[in-house]
């Protein structure tokens, strides 16, 4: 199933999943102001629960998490026909080279190191991945 694409004014809906309550409102804070919609989960099970109620249009996917892991859940979306097609970001301080390459492999549409991108870089890179720009 394609992603519905905007209708005129619709914001499109990103589902941050992050454990970091600090981190987590900085980010939707920062969405808010960009214009989109933004739900939030606290762990790998509760954000898989939200994805398949909300089909929210992107994803920013922590790695590690308490009761899942990002992986597991990157694995289980892209193992379920009817979310499999919603983009990932993976959103993570994991930064060796084989976490990277797993988790491209695994589907995700991009891998970003929390320490190293400001919360404007990974808005704008949800822009791209949506193709909002």
């Amino acid at each position: 199933m394609p992603l519905k694409k905007k209708e005129a004014g619709g914001k499109a809906h990103v589902l941050l999943v992050e454990d970091d309550a600090f981190l987590s409102n900085i980010y939707k804070t920062k969405f808010e102001m960009e214009g989109f919609k933004i739900s939030t989960a606290d762990n790998g099970e509760a954000g898989l629960a939200e994805v398949k109620k909300k089909k929210p249009d992107i994803i920013l996917l922590d790695v590690l998490m308490p009761k899942m892991d990002g992986f597991a859940v990157l694995e289980k979306l892209k193992a379920d026909e009817e979310i499999k097609n919603i983009p990932v970001i993976l959103l993570t301080n994991l930064g060796q080279k084989d976490d990277v390459d797993k988790g491209l492999e695994m589907g995700a549409a991009g891998y970003l190191i929390k320490a190293h991108f400001k919360p404007s870089e990974v808005v704008d890179k949800v822009k791209e991945v949506l193709k909002l720009e």
